[in-house]
């Protein structure tokens, strides 16, 4: 008797995958599920999240279930001189899941370049990441960087090897603000601090990108760099209606320790992270004692069943005006923010209406606002429900959410301070119990200036804790220092000012580039 067995669209992706690979070249690489802990403990940074499940096998050696399957490829493959090896993979990585304390079984496809890398196998691996994408029945994007060209920028402005990695880090949040901040503290020129800003924020299309990197970098970048980049992007597929968009954007970051040539990340319309992941890793390869190079790119799978991608009514194409989804802080500050948004040119009245109602749309500004608590703007604004929102600086410190932070408004100042009674005198002979719902922020601050804390977690009526011998200290927010001057305490250290901070999700971004940066224009000259 004949079945027929009716394959899930996930099933149908990985054989129109494998065979787009192979075609190509590529050869499939098969691994265990375990390897020796160690490789991940040397290489943890490199690792897209923390946590590695770990057993004891019969010999005694710890082990691990495998977290990332490049490592794992470049430990179990030869040092390749002269000479290309091609390999693809299907594999499930073990990680821990995102916002929560379990693990998840992730599945990845991708492909790995292993050796003699040049202009023609980087253009190679890019167009098999665009052809990856296109497969996908979503409108999709493919946003490229440089790393070693930001690296050359840097090196030029005379910024400090010991702080590229914060910059980097700071450009991978379109951080603006904090960057200027940052490049003035090290001394950088007015001038050269315009022209660092300028050219971190640009995004263009690929062929354009390429037309203007020559006279956007000249003098900033070496000419090995801007050619290699320049022969990418120029080498690219004409643009077609319905095919993956690729655009050059140098928000695209990754860790400048293990990456440091090409980077790059696709995106799908309506999933709120990344689903494609790559790049040229020479510097992991040196890390691992390889004299040659590497570049490739990671699908997860996981993601593209998790949001629905195969459902029918996914469609590839869009073009009709989108609506801006803005979470708004209920309370005071929201109010504040709101009018600061309707004075930009986004205005929806309603939203200040008694009405009990939380999602309120003008289609004509082409916007829709909802109200959540103000702790939660990140969430909303992480996860992709919301594609902006305004978030205090200090919940972004605390949970340090994924997301760009585009633009300090200037409301609802205040700052995260050290508190305590005014004859407190720390002694340093035992450690300092300090009292917060800042978990966070406190242990960083006090790791910053090598000091050992005992961390009590409260959330309300902080300023009681010393008063009653609870605490030592307290971490609070202060805003006009009342409550703690009718308790008798007084602010000893501050941390950091905190104000309202307007946050975009990375992956909305992409397809919604220019609302989001006309907002962010016109809120900033308000």
């Amino acid at each position: 008797m004949n079945q027929t067995f009716k394959l899930l669209p996930e099933e149908k992706l990985n054989y129109t995958l494998r065979a787009i690979y192979e075609e190509s070249g590529y050869s499939r690489y098969r691994m265990n599920k375990f390897e020796e802990y160690d490789l991940y403990a040397d290489h943890r940074d490199f690792l897209a999240a923390d946590g590695v499940i770990t057993f004891t096998d019969l010999s005694g050696k710890l082990m691990a279930l495998k977290p990332d399957v490049t490592l794992s490829i470049v430990k179990n493959t030869r040092d390749l001189k002269g000479k290309t090896e091609r390999l693809y993979y299907n594999e499930n990585v073990y990680r821990a899941a995102k916002g929560r304390d379990t693990f998840r079984e992730i599945p990845q496809t991708g492909l790995e370049l292993l050796g003699c890398v040049t202009d023609e196998t980087r253009q190679e691996v890019l167009n098999l990441a665009l052809r990856t994408l296109s497969v996908i029945p979503k409108k999709s994007v493919l946003e490229i960087s440089h790393l070693g060209i930001l690296q050359d920028l840097l090196a030029s402005l005379g910024v400090p090897e010991s702080a590229e990695k914060e910059l980097i880090g700071l450009i991978g949040g379109r951080n603006r603000h904090e960057l200027e901040k940052r490049l003035e503290a090290l001394e950088i020129g007015t001038e050269k601090r315009a022209l660092f800003l300028e050219i971190v924020a640009f995004r263009a299309p690929a062929p354009e990108a390429a037309k203007e990197l020559s006279s956007l970098f000249d003098g900033l970048a070496s000419e090995e760099h801007l050619r290699e980049f320049s022969a990418l992007l120029t080498a690219l597929p004409e643009e077609k209606a319905g095919e993956p968009e690729a655009y050059v954007d140098f928000s695209v970051v990754d860790d400048i320790s293990y990456y440091d040539g090409v980077v790059f990340k696709g995106f799908l319309d309506g999933v709120p992270e990344p689903v494609l992941s790559g790049g040229a890793y020479d510097a992991l390869m040196r890390k691992m004692g390889r004299t040659s190079s590497a570049i490739g790119f990671a699908l997860y799978v996981n993601l593209l069943t998790d949001h629905n991608v195969f459902s029918e009514t996914a469609e590839k194409v869009g073009g009709e005006r989108r609506m801006l989804n803005v979470a708004l802080p209920k309370g005071r500050l929201g109010e504040k923010v709101y009018q600061a948004f309707r004075e930009a040119g986004f205005p929806c009245d309603e939203v200040l209406s008694d009405s009990r109602k939380l999602i309120f749309e003008n289609p004509e500004a082409g916007v829709r606002y909802f109200w959540v608590k103000p702790s939660d703007v990140a969430i909303y604004v992480e996860r992709g429900a919301a594609d902006v929102g305004v978030a205090g600086k200090d919940i972004l410190l605390e949970y340090a959410p994924d997301v760009f932070e585009l633009l300090d408004l200037g409301l609802g100042k205040c700052r995260m301070c050290v508190a305590g009674k005014k004859d407190f005198a720390d002694d340093t002979r035992k450690s300092l119990r300090v009292a917060t719902k800042f978990g966070r922020i406190a242990a960083d601050y006090y790791r910053s200036i090598g000091r050992d804390i005992d961390i009590i977690h409260l959330n309300g009526s902080i300023e009681i804790a010393p008063i009653l011998g609870l605490s030592d200290v307290i971490v609070d927010i202060v805003e006009t220092g009342t409550t703690l001057k009718e308790n008798n305490l007084e602010v000893l250290e501050e941390i950091v000012p905190i104000s309202a901070r307007l946050i975009a999700n990375k992956a909305s971004y992409p397809f919604k580039a220019e609302q989001i940066a006309a907002l962010t224009k016109r809120l900033s000259e308000r």
